[in-house]
């Protein structure tokens, strides 16, 4: 069996996500070269993945000067993604790039060519499409349970507290910085979407707004920073429940999202936690960011075969998860992935339910995108040594870059946008 060696570039959250798997699959791939402009997370990859120092860099032009990997994992911020890409693929790499690709169409385009060009893979980490539970969702279709597809309903609960720490403290709070929300955050579900609808969208309506993490709703009194403020212990979204209270209930993990992105340290401490928001952006107060992001956002979408969907997205709710509705000809099925709850109701049958859990081959990935990680490593895997078709390639990641581009031209004109009018 062929090892594959690889290079990651990017070592935060994401990058670890598929680091730490293929680490652990030695018969399959060989970490051999990282790059990070964050001293302390090229540290920690050191240590994790057992580099030397010549392994190490933290300028990319340093790094893309040769190609020093069979693979490149890509796990920077939106912004970068298509520059990297195109010049890994130009040096002979193949990819697993993280999405979102990129939120310029003229940018996604330009990839497009660039693969055509030099040859490369290019596997886009749209995780959910082997989750478990999502799959079950496809075999069921594809099988006709509940007869023709008419209508698919989807709810993504983003919760408080994610939404407070991704989208208005974290990184992708700005989309000058990385992306629009409804792509950064919804690239999975309209990815999800198209797939299951088995068609191309031809046309996309939007709605949608910053409606409560901004200056004017900001409490009487309250301060720029979480450890100054009178309402530390009181507020929903102070750092201190947020990122100790919340540690605590959790049994205080070693070192696990998204703690370890506040303290890098490992393993994260109470004491080093408290530390770390009292200095980071991670201790600012919501209501005073520089975040223009929308906190809520709903996508009514027609695909080519007549299908019709409605995405809401949405920053308030208690907990994170999908809950998905798909009505059909014959029965409808729901997918409560907060409850972790598959469920087949064929019209004049007993309902049948399944626990999405049950359906995962590794427990210990369940806190992974519901296993999706891993199994989109195993993927990658088959894709670069086995010549096997990836279910995530470029070429259909782009077309769920599109939709999103279109909802948030549709959100901010108003107007219907059309997309693939040949059709």
């Amino acid at each position: 069996m062929k090892v594959l060696t690889v290079g990651i570039i990017g070592c935060g959250s994401r990058g670890f996500c598929y680091g730490e798997p293929m680490a652990k699959r030695k018969d399959k791939f060989k970490i051999v070269s990282v790059c990070d402009i964050s001293s302390e997370k090229r540290a920690r990859a050191q240590t994790t993945f057992q580099l030397d120092e010549n392994s190490i860099f933290a300028d990319e032009r340093e790094f893309f000067q040769k190609r020093r990997a069979d693979v490149l994992v890509i796990a920077t911020q939106d912004r970068d993604h298509v520059r990297q890409c195109i010049k890994a693929l130009q040096l002979g790499y193949d990819v697993l790039l993280e999405k979102p690709v990129s939120p310029v169409k003229e940018e996604l385009e330009a990839l497009l060519t660039a693969q055509k060009q030099y040859g490369g893979k290019v596997v886009v980490c749209h995780v959910l499409r082997y989750a478990p539970g999502f799959v079950k969702v496809k075999e069921l279709l594809d099988e006709g349970v509940i007869g023709q597809l008419v209508r698919i309903e989807s709810l993504e609960q983003v919760a408080f507290w994610h939404h407070a720490h991704s989208f208005v403290r974290g990184n992708w709070r700005n989309d000058l910085e990385t992306s629009p929300m409804i792509m950064q955050k919804c690239c999975h579900d309209l990815d999800l979407m198209q797939y299951y609808a088995g068609a191309r969208c031809v046309s996309v309506y939007s709605v949608g707004s910053l409606q409560y993490f901004k200056k004017e709703n900001q409490p009487q009194g309250a301060a720029a920073r979480c450890a100054e403020c009178r309402y530390l212990h009181t507020c929903a979204y102070s750092a201190e429940n947020l990122y100790v209270e919340r540690w605590k209930k959790m049994g205080q993990p070693a070192f696990r999202w998204p703690f370890n992105v506040v303290d890098v340290t490992n393993p994260n401490t109470e004491s080093g936690l408290r530390k770390a928001y009292s200095e980071n952006q991670y201790g600012r107060c919501v209501f005073a960011c520089d975040n223009n992001v929308v906190d809520n956002q709903a996508v009514m979408m027609t695909f080519a075969n007549g299908v019709q969907v409605s995405l809401v997205m949405t920053a308030f709710t208690a907990e994170a998860g999908r809950k998905m509705t798909f009505h059909g000809t014959l029965g409808e099925i729901e997918l409560l992935d907060d409850k972790d709850i598959l469920r087949v109701s064929v019209y004049g049958k007993e309902a049948v339910e399944y626990k999405i859990s049950d359906l995962l081959q590794d427990k210990d990935d369940e806190f992974s995108h519901g296993g999706g990680d891993v199994l989109l490593v195993e993927d990658f895997y088959e894709t670069v040594a086995k010549g096997k078709d990836s279910a995530t390639d470029l070429e259909g990641s782009v077309e769920s870059h599109l939709i999103a581009l279109a909802a948030e031209e549709s959100r901010k004109s108003g107007q219907v946008v059309k997309l693939h009018t040949e059709e």
